[in-house]
């Protein structure tokens, strides 16, 4: 059974075998006798030849001096084609395609010495709405071919000249290129000349020259060319976001690779290119997709020049002699949605004369070099105008220097890790202009968090002007580790914050309004410690001026010092602003205050220190502040003093501790304050003051006293300011109140000798009489031990200062001591003395006056009498003869 089934199936197998043999014999005789004859009659071309041979037992067609046109130019629906040939070779047609799909398929394909001009047919067929099957050829030879493609709409498409082709597995098609590729193959080998390309109506590529050896294919003289003007084509074009125009001097790549829409290359090296890019406004939706998948695996541009413009020419970046160098170089449709619209494994940037314009910004650097890992700036130039409110910038960079961990543009978002960064020789002037109250600044293009290591910046000139107010830095260096700026940051005035930093300026100059400036000598800060030298804050304008400026009557400070320290921590630019200090010097102060009496009075309300620090809305607290070897100044004038009159405090220490805002609960809030000086430099003079944070009623206390005062040292204030002038000596005088917000009572001692009160006249005569009234209810003697005197009852005027509160409490003890208990009925009686005395005074000069006149009057009236009368007065006055 097994043997006979055997049998059987040998020979059906033999049989079917036969058959199909002599179908294909039948086949190929077919071809060789009735295919001229079934293309002349069914084809829609006119085919001539001189010779064809097809092989009977492979199906391969050979055929010489070949002439083809298309019977009807007219129809779009078939290929056409007018040219010739001198030889054609076709292996394994496939018959089957050609009669019945309609689609050229062969397996090898030669063709010698063709001239042809062939017109696509139309993408879609007309009588069936289908897209129309592409060219199929396993392998295609062209020698010496000189090919010129149209498209159905008989605009040219590709030409190229002297062509020699190699091609495996070709597919033509006219598809639009902005879906598929017109052209793929797999393997290549290609040369020609005068090659032009046109993918649609907006460019044109051309080459002169296009040659390949040992798959190393070399282009030259390559144009993409836009075949009309840049404002021109975005009007036709609205959907696309950039339009090129690019050459180069030459071109090399290998390892080709086009299927279906993908591009692939590798060792792509372009020479002296030149490209521009022209960037439109359409808005992103509109944009069209990036369908082609571009990968080149190395990408090396040497010498390159680039320019960005905008529609009408004018420049947005531009830079020359870029050297580039990208490995695994990847574009499709995901990379192309992000700004850097393509992905890379890494890359290598170097370049001259980078400058870049957007409005009245301009950036411009000498050298750029550009890595994955780091990246180098030199001889940078930033110009801004101001326009509408924004910064305005002239300066220049000498150098920067970043080293990067990790980095990347995604989704139109800057994600970025740095090891460090490096601005070196900043020097120029900032103009910036803060964002209107409630608009926050944009960070959207950033990607949180960013991180710097290590972030150094050297400034040997800097000039910074925020709101008209001018800081210049001079030999600025900054130095920070950890630097973060994540979404918490960014709602700070400062959106950043850092680990460690330190900040360096050998000097430091600011303006800090319309009346003062700001200066330092050397200046050092960190997070735990600060060091000022030759520390200024002086006036812009003189104190008539000032006077002038002001509507109502204010202080005006002259401050200097030769050094301030601090140590501690603080943070006064994120959310949890705070200032906790261990201890703060001051060294050497000078502080002079003027005030004029002579603006009209601050009626508004003035608070207590205390509540000052209360106000501040952080918590702050000074452990240990010191003011050591300095001087004080008080100077006030009036409409009528003859100059200020000065009070000076020299020799000033003091000692205050426990500075606070009374923000941390728990803790105490007491201010204790003790002050040693030389009072009017001559005296000495020691203060101890007590305040308290958490007293709602703003309480305190204050004593001291000073001792051995020369009343003479008090002239430079009261002279000028009273029209007065002491004389004595002050022995002690101490005092020791307690008050608060509404005002204050207390004790006041004095000892003291030989006190007198000269007033003066304005002449800075004394007023003998007036002086001598005064000093009669003065008590010029205290004796050796005196009483303490009390005060009481001192009402604070909440328009006045705490000093003034505190010289009202001084000036009634004075009272009280010098002119007695019943101050009011003795000042009254003073009052009423002087007013007697000038009264009087004034009687005498008018009787005086009266006497004089009434004489005038009688020698005027003798004069006009007889002359009898005037030998009387004659001789009343004459002189006695001698002997009488």
């Amino acid at each position: 059974m097994k043997k006979i089934t055997i049998r059987k199936f040998l020979t059906v197998f033999g049989i079917l075998a036969g058959i199909l043999v002599l179908a294909h014999i039948g086949i190929n005789l077919w071809i060789k006798y009735k295919l001229p004859d079934y293309i002349k009659n069914n084809s829609e071309y006119k085919i001539s030849y001189k010779s064809l041979e097809v092989a009977v037992v492979t199906g391969n067609i050979t055929a010489t001096g070949i002439s083809v046109n298309t019977k009807n130019p007219q129809n779009l629906n078939v290929i056409g084609l007018t040219g010739t040939m001198d030889r054609l070779e076709v292996s394994r047609l496939g018959i089957y395609d050609a009669l019945f799909n309609k689609q050229i398929n062969t397996s090898d394909l030669l063709m010698v010495n063709p001239d042809l001009n062939v017109v696509l047919a139309k993408p879609v067929d007309d009588r069936t709405g289908k897209k129309r099957s592409p060219f199929v050829f396993n392998n295609i030879k062209i020698q010496n071919g000189n090919i010129r493609l149209f498209r159905h709409t008989k605009q040219k498409f590709v030409e190229v000249q002297d062509l020699k082709l190699s091609v495996e597995n070709l597919q033509m098609t006219e598809e639009s290129v902005e879906s598929r590729l017109p052209v793929v193959f797999d393997s290549y080998d290609i040369s020609g000349k005068n090659f032009y390309f046109r993918p649609d109506d907006v460019y044109g590529l051309t080459a002169d020259q296009i040659t390949t050896e040992n798959g190393l294919m070399n282009i030259r003289n390559f144009k993409v060319t836009l075949l009309m003007a840049p404002a021109e084509a975005f009007q036709k074009n609205s959907a696309k976001s950039a339009l090129f125009d690019f050459k180069a001097r030459e071109m090399d790549f290998k390892d080709v690779l086009l299927v279906k829409n993908k591009i692939s290359l590798s060792n792509f090296a372009i020479s002296n290119p030149e490209l521009k890019v022209y960037t439109s406004t359409a808005p992103e939706k509109s944009k069209k997709k990036f369908n082609y998948e571009l990968n080149l695996e190395d990408i090396s541009l040497n010498n390159a020049r680039v320019e960005i413009l905008k529609a009408d020419g004018s420049k947005i970046f531009n830079a020359q002699n870029m050297d580039i160098n990208i490995h695994k170089f990847l574009m499709d449709e995901e990379t192309s949605k992000g700004n850097i619209p393509f992905s890379y494994e890494k890359f290598n940037v170097v370049g001259k004369n980078i400058g870049y314009t957007a409005g009245t910004h301009q950036i411009a650097a000498s050298h750029v070099s550009i890595l994955p890992e780091k990246a180098e700036l030199r001889n940078i130039k930033v110009r801004s105008g101001a326009t509408n409110g924004n910064t305005q910038a002239n300066l220049s960079i000498g150098h920067i220097a970043v080293a990067m961990d990790y980095w990347e543009y995604q989704n139109s978002k800057l994600k970025l890790n740095a090891e460090s960064a490096l601005i070196h020789d900043l020097r120029g002037n900032l103009v910036t202009n803060p964002a209107k109250a409630g608009k926050k600044a944009d960070y959207e293009w950033i990607s949180f968090p960013l991180t710097l290591k290590k972030l150094q910046v050297r400034s040997p000139e800097l000039e910074v002007t925020t709101e008209g107010k001018k800081t210049s830095y001079t030999n600025l260096n900054l130095k920070a580790q950890n630097v973060v700026m994540n979404a918490e940051t960014a709602k700070e005035a400062v959106p950043f914050k850092a680990g460690n930093y330190s900040l360096t300026v050998s000097s430091f100059s600011r303006r800090l309004n319309e009346f003062y400036s700001l200066s330092t000598g050397l200046l050092k800060i960190n997070p735990k410690s600060l060091s000022v030298n030759n520390f200024a804050m002086n006036p812009l304008v003189t104190r008539a001026q000032f006077i002038r400026m002001i509507p109502t009557e204010k202080d005006l400070y002259d401050l200097t010092a030769q050094q301030i320290t601090a140590t501690g921590n603080w943070s006064l630019t994120t959310a949890n602003k705070h200032l906790f200090a261990d201890n703060v010097t001051i060294n050497r102060a000078n502080a002079n205050i003027f005030r004029s009496k002579i603006p009209n009075d601050d009626p508004s309300r003035k608070p207590m220190y205390t509540e000052l620090l209360r106000r501040i809305k952080f918590p702050l607290v000074v452990k240990n502040l010191d003011v050591t070897n300095s001087v004080l100044e008080y100077e006030e004038d009036t409409k009528k003093s003859e100059g200020p009159g000065k009070l000076t405090f020299a020799n000033f220490n003091a000692n205050v501790r426990n500075l606070n805002s009374a923000k941390l609960k728990g803790k105490s809030k007491k201010i204790p304050i003790t002050v040693k000086c030389r009072f009017m430099n001559a005296s000495p003079m020691n203060v101890r003051w007590d305040m308290d944070t958490g007293a709602p009623n703003d309480a305190f206390s204050i004593s001291g006293n000073i001792s051995d005062l020369p009343a003479p040292r008090i002239n430079a204030f009261i002279e000028p300011y009273l029209k007065a002038r002491a004389t004595g000596t002050i022995q002690d005088l101490s005092f020791n109140f307690r008050g608060n917000a509404s005002g204050l009572n207390g004790t006041l001692n004095m000892k003291h000798q030989k006190l007198q009160v000269a007033l003066l006249k304005e002449t800075g005569e004394k007023k003998k009489l007036l002086s001598a009234v005064v000093n009669v209810f003065v008590k010029s003697n205290s004796g050796a031990f005196p009483a303490s005197v009390v005060v009481d009852n001192v009402k604070r005027d909440p328009s006045k200062s705490f000093f003034n509160l505190f010289w009202q409490g001084i000036q009634e003890g004075l009272k009280k001591t010098l002119i007695g208990a019943n101050v009011e009925n003795t000042e009254k009686t003073v009052r009423n003395t002087i007013k007697d005395t000038k009264v009087t005074a004034e009687q005498t000069k008018t009787s005086v006056k009266t006497k004089v006149e009434n004489v005038g009057e009688k020698i005027k009236d003798n004069e006009e009498k007889p002359a009898k009368k005037e030998g009387l007065l004659k001789r009343l006055f004459k002189k006695k003869e001698p002997g009488n």
